[in-house]
């Protein structure tokens, strides 16, 4: 077996004993439907909220794996159940999802947050792919539709914000329509959203990536300026840019725009080179673009998703375009990453270090970490290095 094998067998076994196992064990609310995703160490429940993001990305995780990795019926009824609890009470009365429900299942966050709704559709569009049944592509169009047409009012009525406050674009709503319209594209089988998708990476790889200051930025103007007298207008996350990138990638690879995949992995060199602590290694969670001081607190920790979006995108870029130094960075954040983030006690990854690289968190799921970056940076990891294996072999 090549070393790209025994790689991508390691991403293989994590996947299916350490990590599955773990939320099969801990997350199903048996008594009263949907997720427990706030679990300690060792899986214990340590909150009973239930926060639509994450009960939405288990419906989805479980439909992929079902789909791509093993068509086990467990897997299947954990997805369905998910949805049964979720459609019957996570809807508001405008058909938005809430943010948040408790353990009963009574709304406890209100509709504030337009990802309730694109998880929605993330979810329910993969279990139409699996089962074929019409309710969920029902649902998964209108939580699409739902997500598309709040993007320019994202929180309604509960926008806090006074008109003082400049307008801006947000980088992670159009990163996820890039990504959800690829989903809707793939599950549902239709071209309904392929213009809403290709306006959307349009306008990341355009207007977002800043060549002149080699970054993707949070926040750009409507103009499509960016604002460097603000926090806000300096603001970058190295891993949602690494996320857009790869996001972008797979959509170039799927309609063959080899300038369009250029692109996307020059920016994620930027990113990768930008966002990595030359000091201690890893990625930072927040950056200021001209170095100044940042309003979070916690802008210098090193969290497991950042790492799980960057190892897929370089491994992207390499399968891409064969150049080494994405495979160096693979390696270099595969060993950053594997000697610190997973748990050989408990299974599973914790989630927050600090800058340092020591764990800072023990919990394994919470309101921002459940089943879903992880796993799919393991299956698509795990997957892209075995076709690279075999071909090698061949």
């Amino acid at each position: 077996m090549n070393n790209i094998l025994k790689i991508a067998e390691r991403y293989r076994q994590e996947l299916e004993v350490s990590v599955v196992p773990f939320w099969e064990s801990h997350c199903l609310d048996s008594e009263n439907g949907g997720y427990f995703t706030c679990l300690d160490q060792d899986g214990v429940v340590f909150d009973s909220e239930k926060f639509m993001w994450m009960q939405w990305r288990i419906v989805y995780m479980f439909s992929a794996l079902y789909d791509r990795l093993d068509a086990n019926p467990d897997w299947l009824k954990f997805a369905q159940d998910g949805f049964d609890f979720l459609t019957k009470y996570g809807k508001s009365g405008d058909g938005s999802y809430y943010f948040a429900l408790n353990r009963y299942g009574e709304p406890s966050i209100a509709p504030y947050n337009i990802f309730s709704d694109c998880f929605a559709a993330m979810g329910t569009a993969a279990l139409y792919k699996i089962t074929g049944e019409e309710n969920y592509r029902i649902e998964a169009e209108s939580a699409m539709n739902s997500y598309i047409e709040r993007m320019d009012n994202p929180k309604g009525d509960w926008e806090k914000k006074l008109s003082g406050t400049p307008s801006r674009r947000n980088l992670g709503h159009y990163m996820i329509l890039a990504n959800l319209g690829q989903v809707m594209h793939d599950c549902l089988d239709t071209d309904r959203y392929n213009k809403d998708t290709a306006n959307a990476i349009d306008i990341v790889i355009n207007q977002f990536c800043n060549r002149e200051y080699k970054v993707v930025f949070e926040n750009i103007n409507l103009d499509g300026s960016i604002d460097l007298d603000s926090g806000e207008g300096r603001h970058v996350i190295p891993g949602h840019g690494l996320e857009s990138m790869w996001f972008i990638m797979q959509y170039a690879e799927r309609i063959g725009d080899s300038e369009l995949m250029d692109k996307a992995a020059e920016a994620t060199l930027w990113l990768l080179e930008f966002g990595w602590d030359k000091q201690y290694g890893g990625i930072y969670y927040f950056m200021d673009v001209l170095n100044k001081p940042h309003f979070e607190l916690q802008a210098d920790m090193k969290l497991w998703w950042v790492h799980n979006e960057a190892l897929i995108a370089t491994l992207y870029a390499y399968k891409a375009t064969g150049r080494q130094e994405f495979w160096d960075w693979f390696i270099k954040l595969d060993e950053w990453t594997w000697s610190r983030y997973p748990d050989r006690e408990h299974g599973e990854w914790f989630g927050y270090l600090n800058r340092q690289g020591e764990i800072a968190n023990m919990l394994k799921g919470g309101k921002w970490k459940t089943f879903f970056h992880l796993p799919r940076c393991l299956l698509l990891c795990f997957q892209m290095l075995e076709g690279m294996g075999n071909a090698l072999d061949v």
